[in-house]
C-alpha cells in the first residue's frame, strides 16, 4: 500500500456538494453521468462520474456527496470534469459517500 505524507494529504480538499443536474454520457465507453455538482454560494463544479449502473439517473439530483474540488480539470468521454466524487466499491457495487448528518453544501472535508 503507497504511504503519503500528511503534507501530501492535507493538499487535497474535499468538500460536501450537492448534485444540482445529471445527463447520459452517449460517448462514454462505460456507464458514466455527467453531474453539476453545488459547493456552496452558487459555485458549481462539473463532474463525470461512472456511477450509471448503481444509481439510476432520477435518485441523484438533491443528493449530498463527498468530492475532492480541486483536482486538475481533465477531459473524459470528451467532457471536461473538475472534481471527483468519493465512492467505496467492489467488483459488484459503488456507493457515493456522503456525511451522516444535513450540512450546507461547501462543507470542508478533512
Amino acid at each position: 500500500m503507497l504511504s503519503v505524507s500528511i503534507d501530501d494529504f492535507s493538499k487535497i480538499d474535499m468538500r460536501v456538494g450537492k448534485i444540482v443536474s445529471v445527463e447520459d454520457i452517449p460517448a462514454a465507453r462505460g456507464p458514466m453521468y455527467k453531474l453539476v455538482v453545488e459547493f456552496g454560494e452558487g459555485a458549481t463544479k462539473q463532474c463525470v462520474a461512472g456511477i450509471k449502473s448503481s444509481y439510476p439517473r432520477e435518485e441523484l439530483p438533491g443528493r449530498f456527496v463527498v468530492a475532492v474540488v480541486n483536482l486538475q480539470p481533465k477531459s473524459v468521454a470528451g467532457v471536461l470534469s473538475e472534481c471527483m466524487l468519493l465512492a467505496a466499491f467492489n467488483e459488484n457495487e459503488i456507493s457515493l459517500l456522503k456525511p451522516d448528518r444535513e450540512l450546507s453544501a461547501g462543507t470542508k472535508v478533512g
